[in-house]
């Protein structure tokens, strides 16, 4: 990022609505870090959106909730998923979120829209098959995905702290990468 360049606005989903939510505490780390990178990450949450149904998606009558859910993301430059894996794939309350954003008919907030995914979990491949299936629904949808660095973070107690700070400086400096990555793909577009 130039001295004068404004930093990018990026939509930041956590597809979890846990208490406590390890994917929100690296959201929290992420935020910590998003301004070194150029970014200004921007929290859209999804907790209060109802189960889309196809009755909801009329143009006409388009739920007001979805609308404003939808808005949040398209006033953003880019989208920045942030993912736990349930079941070997993503938590049906983030698929709904995609279901809300892809509607109505012609109005998807995905096409062409610049997404980086990225996902804790304590287990050893940590979230990666969560994060294959999302990349595959994003990139159906339209949106460019960022395909390197891969972000699978295994979670360790104490590796962030409640304040948002990654105590190992190893993981700090790849999620800095991460986002770096991130930066780079927004300015392609």
């Amino acid at each position: 990022m130039t001295p004068t360049q404004d930093p990018y606005t990026v939509a930041l989903i956590v597809g979890s609505v846990s208490q406590p939510s390890l994917n929100r505490r690296l959201a929290d780390a992420l935020m910590r870090l998003a301004p070194d990178a150029g970014l200004e990450l921007r929290d859209v949450p999804i907790d209060g959106l109802p189960f889309f149904g196809a009755h909801m998606q009329s143009k006409d009558d388009y739920p007001q909730i979805g609308r404003a859910f939808k808005r949040a993301v398209d006033a953003a430059d880019g989208l920045l998923i942030v993912t736990p894996e349930y079941n070997r794939s993503i938590p049906g309350v983030l698929k709904n979120a995609i279901d809300w954003a892809s509607r109505p008919d012609g109005e998807s907030s995905f096409p062409g829209r610049p997404a980086a995914v990225i996902g804790t979990s304590e287990g050893d491949i940590s979230t990666a098959v969560a994060q294959n299936h999302l990349k595959a629904i994003l990139t159906s949808q339209g949106a460019v995905v960022l395909g390197e660095p891969e972000a699978y973070i295994k979670y360790d107690e104490g590796l962030i702290d409640d304040d948002g700070t990654v105590t190992d400086a190893a993981t700090e400096e790849f999620l800095a990468t991460f986002l770096s990555s991130f930066h780079d793909l927004l300015d392609r577009f």
